[in-house]
């Protein structure tokens, strides 16, 4: 689950924060980075606990609900919704239950929450709709979630509040963290039952050495890298950069010198987008002329063993280094729009 536009991130936000730290150790920094980023992975596993938590609390209101019923004689009210087969299946994975009770993880302590996003299902036309429908497959049920994560639990600011309440990492890690329960939710399938496999924590040891192997790079040949920008920036008013600035070509400079594998295009483009999240309005513009020149300057005097002619797209990381394919790229972009 924790892809490289992630790990991105997390080391631009943890190398701006080694430099502001008056106690520059290395290694403390580097187990922060590790620790932020298995932080993600909490997150991903509670947010999908969420739909269990919302799915019980309504089991319980139908529950009070049937008996009220009973003894006035009215209206039992509908199950169809607490018998949803794909919360039901997710309730029962192996993985997530396991996660759970290692990681300590639990809505128990805001069941006042939980109640408000039950209170938003059900006044919701999703709600509505998926109760009126005479569509009972698995695949509806299903359906039904993934819309309701999408419009009620993605862009819910009281769940920001909170998260941000319970770890100070989260509110940074949503977006992405998003897009990954989404994908999640889509991928189930009824045959699995129980072992319907989550997203692991890293695809493999490779993902999890490229965040160290940048992070490190990126610090311990800060001199070097740094003298580079000076080298090619004659054309250029240096003097200009704010200090994030400086701080993401960095690690784009390691990025292109220590990954072989990586298009130069690539590096540029990822790190122009963190520099118009993190930086001001005008730096992925200059940003992407100075990393141009930078790349341009390495390859001339032989210091980069890399081409710049690579016609290739954002997504498009070659020889699979990336934790996801391009099309799951494309997937996860497509869930934030």
């Amino acid at each position: 689950m924790i892809n490289r536009e992630l790990i991105r991130i997390k080391i631009v936000q943890l190398t701006y924060a080694y430099y502001q730290n008056g106690n520059r150790n290395l290694d403390n920094a580097e187990k922060e980075l590790l620790f932020s980023l298995s932080k993600a992975y909490d997150l991903y596993n509670l947010l999908l606990l969420l739909i269990v938590a919302v799915s019980k609390e309504e089991q319980h209101r139908v529950e009070i609900g049937t008996q009220r019923a009973q003894r006035e004689g009215t209206e039992v009210p509908t199950t169809k919704f607490v018998e949803n087969k794909f919360a039901l299946q997710l309730d029962n994975n192996r993985m997530l239950r396991e996660a759970a009770e290692t990681l300590k993880l639990s809505w128990e302590d805001n069941i006042e929450f939980v109640r408000k996003i039950c209170n938003l299902i059900e006044e919701s036309k999703i709600y509505r709709d998926y109760i009126e429908s005479d569509d009972d497959s698995y695949e509806a049920d299903r359906e039904v979630w993934r819309k309701i994560y999408k419009q009620i639990i993605q862009e819910n600011e009281d769940l920001d509040a909170l998260l941000e309440e319970k770890s100070l990492y989260w509110n940074d890690d949503k977006e992405v963290v998003d897009t990954f329960v989404l994908k999640t939710i889509r991928r189930f399938e009824s045959k699995n039952a129980s072992r319907q496999e989550l997203l692991p924590e890293y695809k493999d040891e490779e993902d999890k050495d490229f965040a160290r192997k940048l992070f490190r790079a990126t610090i311990l040949n800060a001199d070097t890298y740094q003298r580079y920008m000076s080298e090619a920036s004659k054309n250029w008013d240096f003097s200009r950069l704010a200090y994030m600035d400086v701080v993401i070509m960095q690690i784009a400079i390691a990025e292109m010198l220590t990954f072989p594998n990586i298009p130069v295009s690539v590096t540029i483009n990822e790190y122009v987008d963190l520099a118009k999240i993190y930086s001001t309005h005008k730096s992925g513009g200059y940003i992407n002329g100075m990393l141009d020149s930078i790349a341009r300057h390495l390859i001339k005097t032989g210091k980069m063993m890399k081409t710049m002619n690579e016609k290739v797209s954002k997504s498009e990381e070659s020889s699979g280094n990336e934790e996801v394919s391009k099309s799951e790229e494309e997937e996860s972009r497509s869930e934030k729009q």
